[in-house]
């Protein structure tokens, strides 16, 4: 009896311990939010956690949780065990709870669905009865009703979709029907503005994530620190097309409208690098090729001699400005045309410029013809420049991004007038085309090492023409603080090479003479000028033929072929 009791006090201990383990546990696996804070979260491998919103108000009708993380998937669940229709797994993930009129706790549930420990940021957003309720006329995705944005990106394009709203109703109401009637009482009713947020450039941290998702999560931060982009009606398609910039960060964020009551709700915010953080070859870090850096090095020397010794070294800057204007249209041809990989085709157009700058000289060389040559170079001035004035908002006007038609004429009017401008002042035309293209050709070379907008400038006219459908995307980029160096070094650059070259230049001819129409005079001036000494020297061909027999003829002994005479 004695070794009873003993044993049963030595096994009390234990089961204490076990009991005190269990509280732990389970308090370290439950979150408790609290309306309108964020509340960083980290999922271990099979790891559930409890998201706990408790002391829910009576005028809360609705609430929805938002979960964030970087690139890392995490679930969002109504239940302990995640189903179809249940459950949420995504990046940027959300669910929208609708409240029992005495309810006054809500429990929801997160886990991590790979092998990976999960790091995010979450928050809770109450809403009243007269708000809308956000995708709560969902037909198109699992979720009954459904708060996300969902994000799909290429190299041309970032699309954004979502489920539409209804109007909101008071806690255990029926929800108002979504297509029976197109009246004012009606969701139809209902107006969505689209927001659009840029992270910090060149910025792939955590971090700088978590804190852009915090300024941009509910209605008060996307409309202070976000740019409204459009605004959609409940007959329109809820689908919205952006320019992708890859290794930039964008939170796209929703907010639905009740113009007649004026409330308002916000979809669960999306972000999106359009790249890839897991990739083994060419992910958000190394996200340029290392082809393409040494292409746009190689470019970016070229155009800083251009930009200072373009004009001196006339038929340097011939070949660089045939070379680009070739391997641009040709790049484009054969994107158009095959399946080939990138390397590839950037090489084949490496190429076909090479070919394209020695004919634009070969062409001056033989004819001698200036004007046709500015022209050329003209062109280039002129297709920058029209890529600069569409690379403004005017660009986003909805005459532009509807028509493909009125784009291109007005571009090529722009890129047209410029070279008409030549005809009058070709010396100061091309002067000012070396400093311009070629300090732009810095700042590319530039942007192959460290992100700037400005490569947009001429990477929306080649994602136009290279993607039929890229008409419909916002081709908006964000100006922060290297864009504004990358402009003051364009504009020094560009500065500096047109004064320095006009100062050099104006004690000189025009343009160099042609080599070819030299030589003809030359020629010419020989064959009737008997006095000139050179027309007694004799031509390349007979010295030639003279220098090759003197080598092959034997060589007569030396000293003396007669007798002595005695």
């Amino acid at each position: 009896m004695k070794q009873r009791n003993m044993s049963g006090w030595v096994g009390c201990p234990l089961l204490l311990l076990l009991l005190v383990c269990e509280v732990q546990t389970q308090a370290e696996n439950r979150v408790v939010f609290l309306p309108g804070t964020f509340q960083n979260v980290s999922l271990s491998q099979n790891e559930t956690v409890q998201a706990v919103v408790s002391r829910i108000s009576p005028a809360v009708a609705f609430i929805t949780l938002q979960f964030h993380t970087q690139h890392r998937n995490a679930t969002l669940s109504y239940t302990r065990l995640p189903g179809v229709g249940l459950s949420l797994t995504a990046v940027d993930s959300g669910l929208l709870s609708a409240l029992e009129p005495s309810q006054t706790s809500l429990t929801l549930f997160l886990s991590s669905p790979d092998d990976n420990t999960v790091s995010g940021t979450g928050v809770i957003l109450p809403y009243s009865s007269t708000d809308p309720v956000p995708g709560a006329c969902n037909t198109e995705f699992n979720l009954d009703i459904d708060p996300n944005i969902y994000i799909h990106y290429n190299l041309y394009e970032t699309t954004i979709r979502f489920a539409p709203a209804n109007l909101g109703y008071e806690r255990g109401g029926t929800p108002p029907a979504c297509d029976q009637s197109k009246a004012t009482n009606t969701r139809w009713r209902l107006q969505y503005d689209v927001y659009q947020y840029f992270l910090p450039e060149n910025d792939l941290s955590e971090r700088s994530l978590f804190s852009g998702i915090q300024a941009a999560a509910d209605i008060q931060g996307v409309m202070t620190n976000g740019r409204r982009v459009m605004m959609l009606l409940s007959t329109d398609m809820t689908r919205v097309v952006f320019n992708s910039i890859p290794g930039q960060g964008v939170i796209y964020s929703v907010i639905v409208r009740d113009p007649l009551l004026n409330t308002s709700a916000s979809y669960v915010p999306v972000h999106t690098y359009a790249c890839s953080f897991t990739s083994t070859l060419d992910d958000c870090h190394t996200l340029g090729k290392v082809s393409t850096k040494i292409f746009f090095t190689i470019a970016g020397l070229a155009g800083l001699f251009v930009c200072f010794c373009g004009h001196r070294f006339f038929k340097c800057e011939l070949f660089c400005m045939g070379f680009s204007f070739a391997a641009f249209f040709f790049f484009v041809l054969i994107t158009r045309t095959t399946d080939l990989g990138y390397d590839i085709r950037l090489a084949l157009s490496a190429v076909v410029g090479v070919v394209g700058g020695v004919a634009l000289v070969m062409s001056w060389w033989r004819f001698g013809s200036v004007m046709a040559c500015v022209v050329v170079v003209g062109l280039m001035l002129g297709f920058l420049i029209a890529s600069v004035v569409l690379f403004t908002p005017l660009g986003d006007l909805d005459i532009f991004r509807r028509s493909d038609l009125v784009f291109w004429v007005t571009f090529c009017c722009i890129m047209i007038i410029v070279p008409l401008l030549f005809v009058r002042w070709p010396r100061e035309g091309n002067i000012i085309t070396c400093g311009v293209v070629g300090a732009y050709a810095v700042v590319l070379a530039f942007n192959a090492y460290i992100y700037t907008s400005l490569s947009y400038i001429t990477l929306n006219i080649l994602k136009r023409l290279l993607n039929n459908n890229f008409n419909a995307a916002f081709t908006d980029v964000p100006f922060q603080t290297m864009d504004y160096v990358m402009i003051t070094v364009w504009v020094v650059l560009g500065v500096c090479g047109i004064v320095l070259q006009l100062y050099r230049e104006r004690s000189r001819p025009f343009f160099p003479p042609s080599p070819y129409l030299m030589w003809l005079q030359e020629r010419e001036r020989r064959k009737t000028n008997i006095l000139d000494p050179s027309h007694h020297f004799p031509s390349l061909a007979n010295r030639f033929l003279t220098r090759v027999r003197q080598l092959t003829k034997r060589a007569e002994p030396a000293g003396e072929h007669t007798p002595l005479l005695l």
